[in-house]
């Protein structure tokens, strides 16, 4: 037996009050350096109770996802939202609402269908990649690989086939190479079209459609996903000699690029309106589902944390500026076009925000600038306990304000979430129903103190507070 230390009582009690006065110490000195946060607290508690005592947020989220459904660059249900969330901003009386043209790629899924036509005839589930070229049908066998190497180890196999990447999914940017690149790569080897595995967690039989790129100088051959199921089916039938052949038939095709545009609105700073904190997200979505996970909450919290600025009258010293961007799925062009509009005026950019990952349980932000901002915003972050979102995480921005970002050197924050987002992302199943209507008040909450402190405060952030 483990002889444990033998500790007088007296001493025991002596260090019991010594550890109480250090803890009690060490809460009076966070409190004294959290004193600069005093203004702010009674706005901040005011954004959150607006926020939570009421499902608006979500509310707005079903009508934009019932109503216009998914949106697609190029697609009459992306011009109408886009329309919609203009007279809505209108409506709320945020200042300077416009929209900004943006010309974006017009790619058509067109019909599309994929099964196995030997053994017994019988239907594959699949979507096809943004992108993708079509084919009025291609009958192959399938060549199933694990991996890049295992289809350079085969590439003789691969000529005449179809080539079905089974690659389990880990983390998303890890993944998606197969979605983005695996064309080209089987191209190179002769493959006449490619399947991928869901990039994605195994669900219930679901693909998960999204963009590739084809490399220049190689043929574009069709390339579609399928369901983690029917992958690890092929790869059995193949582990087991059996003889298999595909049919898969794609109306995809590329139409001459489409006017769109993102949607703008503000709050006007009372004292720096020349200052500007930028927080979006994409309004865009798949052809499938309905968006709300991506992006159509991100669009509606941050939106949200104006429209409860405008509501309780409370105006920061900079401006605060919402942007829907157009075209983030397949281009990017919102993102693009934005810089290109306000090139001149990035050094003026005091942040951007994007909330890209759902609008799950709010856990916190992701950070990417000076380390002088990390701490300014950890401190803001302890307004935010009560709803749980008071965490700040290495690396902060998104696919729409990284190109600002970059060339403005603009600290850039993200929403950070908990949720199994990538389980509805690109999928059928993403709809408003997979999101907790408290879950997205909270979010809304976050990203609406967050905004605001940084809009109000005396310094720029990643200026040392006082």
């Amino acid at each position: 037996m483990r002889r444990r230390p033998f500790i007088d009582s007296h001493l025991a009690l002596a260090i019991v009050t010594v550890c109480g006065l250090i803890t009690l110490e060490a809460r009076g000195q966070q409190s004294s350096r959290l004193g600069w946060l005093d203004p702010y607290r009674e706005p901040a508690s005011r954004l959150i109770g607006e926020a939570i005592s009421d499902h608006f947020a979500w509310r707005r989220l079903a009508e934009l996802t019932d109503t216009f459904g998914n949106r697609l660059s190029g697609s009459e249900n992306l011009d109408r939202a886009i329309r919609w969330a203009a007279a809505q901003m209108k409506s709320d009386g945020l200042d300077n609402v416009r929209t900004e043209k943006v010309m974006v790629p017009h790619w058509i899924r067109g019909d599309e269908r994929l099964e196995i036509v030997e053994p017994p005839r019988h239907t594959l589930a699949m979507l096809g990649l943004g992108g993708s070229v079509g084919t009025s049908g291609i009958e192959a066998e399938p060549l199933v690989v694990r991996g890049f190497d295992e289809l350079d180890q085969n590439a003789a196999r691969a000529k005449g086939r179809i080539v079905v990447y089974n690659v389990p999914f880990t983390a998303y940017n890890e993944t998606v190479t197969y979605r983005s690149g695996g064309a080209s790569r089987a191209a190179r080897h002769g493959a006449l079209a490619v399947l991928v595995r869901a990039v994605g967690p195994a669900g219930l039989r679901t693909p998960h459609t999204g963009a590739l790129r084809y490399e220049d100088g190689l043929p574009q051959i069709p390339a579609a996903a399928i369901s983690s199921e029917d992958a690890d089916r092929l790869q059995r039938m193949q582990d087991r000699g059996t003889r298999v052949r595909l049919r898969l038939i794609m109306g995809a095709r590329m139409l001459p690029d489409a006017e769109s545009a993102n949607v703008v609105g503000e709050i006007r700073g009372r004292e720096l309106p020349d200052e500007v904190v930028v927080i979006g997200g994409h309004l865009d979505s798949w052809d499938v589902g309905a968006g709300a996970a991506d992006d159509g909450g991100g669009c509606v919290v941050s939106w949200e944390a104006l429209r409860m600025m405008k509501k309780l009258n409370l105006r920061p010293r900079r401006t605060v500026r919402v942007v829907l961007f157009t075209n983030e799925e397949n281009g990017g062009r919102g993102g693009l076009a934005y810089l290109e509009k306000y090139r001149g005026e990035l050094k003026n950019h005091v942040m951007m925000m994007e909330s890209d990952s759902g609008v799950f349980r709010p856990v916190g932000f992701g950070f990417s600038g000076p380390e002088s901002g990390r701490r300014i915003l950890g401190d803001i972050a302890t307004l935010l306990r009560g709803v749980g979102a008071d965490r700040i995480f290495m690396g902060g921005g998104g696919a729409d304000i990284g190109p600002s970002v970059r060339e403005g050197n603009i600290p850039a924050l993200s929403l950070n979430v908990d949720g199994n987002y990538f389980l509805i992302h690109h999928t059928p199943a993403d709809t408003v129903d997979k999101i907790d209507p408290n879950d997205v008040a909270r979010a809304a909450a976050a990203v609406a103190v967050m905004t605001y402190v940084i809009a109000e405060m005396p310094q720029r952030l990643g200026i040392e507070s006082q």
